[in-house]
């Protein structure tokens, strides 16, 4: 029985070029995640049945079923709520940005890209959120007939 390394997240790269597939998993696992790949949408939708990861990295143009068909099914089973999904592609129009957040992403990296902007990205993807502490007090209102302060406003 093999054991999960928690400290290290994991992430699934959906890419079908070999050389950036090979590249973008490289990097990670420098950084210190473990990572999963698949090559193609629907493989990809496979592997997150097998897998469980922090985050993915999903391409757009991919044979089989491309990035807004994995979207469009994580969106439809509720999926995309639990994996947070950064769009990394070649595609930077307004529009393909608009629909990938649309259907659920949560951030858009334009090839080519820089070492550190993917990995800052990637940090910022799967960070678990904190705890929320007890919520904050409501805001007390000025008394009648006062000049709010600028920091009430």
């Amino acid at each position: 029985m093999s054991l999960v390394d928690v400290s290290r997240p994991s992430v699934l790269v959906v890419e079908d070029e070999p050389m950036v597939l090979e590249l973008i998993t490289t990097r990670l696992e420098l950084a210190g995640y473990k990572t999963f790949s698949a090559r193609d949408g629907r493989q990809a939708l496979v592997r997150l049945k097998d897998v469980r990861v922090a985050g993915m990295l999903l391409d757009i143009n991919m044979p089989n079923l491309d990035g807004f068909g994995v979207l469009r099914h994580l969106q439809d089973t509720g999926e995309i709520r639990r994996l947070p999904t950064m769009v990394l592609t070649a595609r930077n129009q307004a529009d393909d940005v608009r629909q990938a957040i649309a259907l659920g992403a949560r951030d858009f990296l334009s090839k080519p890209f820089k070492d550190e902007q993917l990995l800052s990205r990637v940090a910022r993807l799967v960070r678990r959120p904190r705890p929320s502490a007890a919520p904050a007090p409501a805001p007390r209102s000025a008394p009648q007939g006062a000049v709010p302060d600028s920091h009430m406003l």
